[in-house]
């Protein structure tokens, strides 16, 4: 059997046609254009879908599930996406809707707790009981995995790990809240520690290069902490030591066998892997306490439609038990 993977995104709709192992088959895509109504958005992920199974040369017949990961918070029982703030959703019908055009079992999740069902599958934490998948772009998602299935709690939200408090009257965030983790781990947290940086060392190549503050993006922080820049550098320490405090957290309360760490700033390899890797033990209750390995996500793009096409694998199979 075969499965259709969506990955619903704020600008566009990716979906793909993937074997039981994860291995995409054939991939289409279309802009989201979020500002319309839910149903003609829904309409169009429906039509990216069957798209992409006309071009792998097999028929609805041979699915089995589809899957949808959206960015925001799903309940699957019911089908409904609770909220994407970014496309302004709240308590939409997606799976009846998607059912309208395509009648096959839908389930849905969040996409970055799909991302991290992506990798335990087909990616580097394949073989792994258990893992927990941080994608660090410029918030901060998570997804949580225990043999093999995503794990999002009893009302959807046990993956929104980006709004764990990590600091107590720490920096606002967009939820609501002070402190939370995104605000200190992701990529819009290492632009602001370099600009903080900056107010003592004004002479920092990220200036020269940025041509102003608002220039500076994270791939120049990194790339200048990594010629030795002294702003980047200790901007770059900051984020990491925040990072490493945030895998502790992690590591104290689920202990997975692999922390796998995704998004736009794992771009940064072993310069990133290596410093967070180096700062975990002085955070672990006690220095020589054993913790899970901590890797850098393989998938990239593919991700999204693997996790997706991944989700409606594992449930339906779950079902059939």
């Amino acid at each position: 059997m075969f499965y259709i993977g969506i990955d619903l995104g704020g600008t566009h709709i990716a979906a793909g046609v993937t074997d039981s192992a994860g291995r995409i088959l054939a991939r289409d895509s279309t802009p989201t254009r979020a500002e319309r109504p839910y149903q003609a958005v829904i309409a169009d992920m429906a039509a990216c879908a069957l798209s992409a199974l006309d071009q792998s040369g097999h028929s609805l017949e041979e699915v089995a599930a589809l899957g949808v990961g959206i960015p925001g918070i799903a309940q699957n029982d019911r089908g409904v996406v609770i909220f994407c703030t970014n496309l302004g959703w709240e308590q939409v019908p997606l799976r009846e809707e998607l059912q309208r055009y395509i009648d096959k079992p839908v389930f849905i999740d969040n996409d970055a707790t799909l991302a991290g069902l992506a990798e335990s599958m087909a990616g580097v934490s394949r073989g792994a009981s258990s893992s927990v998948f941080l994608t660090l772009g410029t918030g901060v998602g998570g997804g949580i995995i225990f043999d093999g299935k995503p794990w999002t709690g009893a009302h959807g939200v046990a993956s929104e790990l980006g709004h764990l408090t990590l600091a107590l009257d720490g920096v606002p965030c967009t939820c609501g809240k002070d402190g939370c983790l995104e605000r200190y781990c992701s990529a819009t947290a290492l632009i602001r520690l370099a600009k903080e940086a900056l107010a003592e060392r004004p002479d920092s190549q990220m200036l020269r290069l940025a041509g102003s503050p608002e220039g500076i993006d994270g791939k120049l922080v990194i790339d200048c902490a990594r010629a030795g820049d002294p702003a980047a550098l200790a901007a770059f320490e900051r984020y990491t030591r925040y990072l490493a405090l945030a895998i502790n957290t992690i590591v104290s309360f689920i202990d997975p066998q692999m922390i796998v760490l995704g998004g736009g700033i794992s771009q940064a390899g072993a310069f990133l892997l290596d410093a967070v890797r180096a700062k975990i033990p002085q955070y672990l209750m006690f220095k020589t306490m054993p913790f899970g390995r901590v890797e850098l996500a393989v998938l990239g793009n593919s991700a999204g439609i693997i996790g997706a096409a991944m989700l409606g694998k594992v449930l339906k199979e779950g079902e059939s038990l």
